[in-house]
């Protein structure tokens, strides 16, 4: 599946979430992607990520201690970790191609339609 399929199915998941734990998800992911976006190199976004503490910041936020807080977010992702799965066992492409108008000719010059459900 494409990256960008994979981010608006997890996007999805997060939304479905108890409403806690789509805060706690949303606020630590939020600021690693700040943090990325700051970042030019891995090695400068590994230094970021140990300077600024997201999940740190995070437990102190969320009234936690960090162990609990890395527990709750550990039980989220393998969440959607196990929802994503079941989307994608399901998730199927169909060649539409032969039954969009205007489609017509050589397999060299036509483009490809193709329907994704889930």
């Amino acid at each position: 599946m494409n990256e960008n399929l994979l981010e608006i199915l997890v996007r999805d998941l997060v939304a479905g979430l108890p409403s806690y734990k789509k805060e706690v998800y949303q606020y630590v992911v939020g600021v690693e992607d700040e943090l990325a976006s700051q970042s030019n190199t891995s090695e400068q976004f590994m230094s970021l990520l140990v300077k600024h503490a997201p999940h740190k910041q995070a437990a102190a936020r969320f009234n936690m201690t960090y162990g609990q807080l890395m527990v709750l977010m550990r039980e989220i992702e393998s969440e959607i970790d196990e929802k994503l799965r079941q989307k994608e066992s399901k998730a199927k492409w169909i060649d539409y191609s032969d039954h969009v108008k205007g489609n017509s000719g050589t397999r060299n010059n036509r483009s490809m339609q193709f329907l994704f459900m889930i």
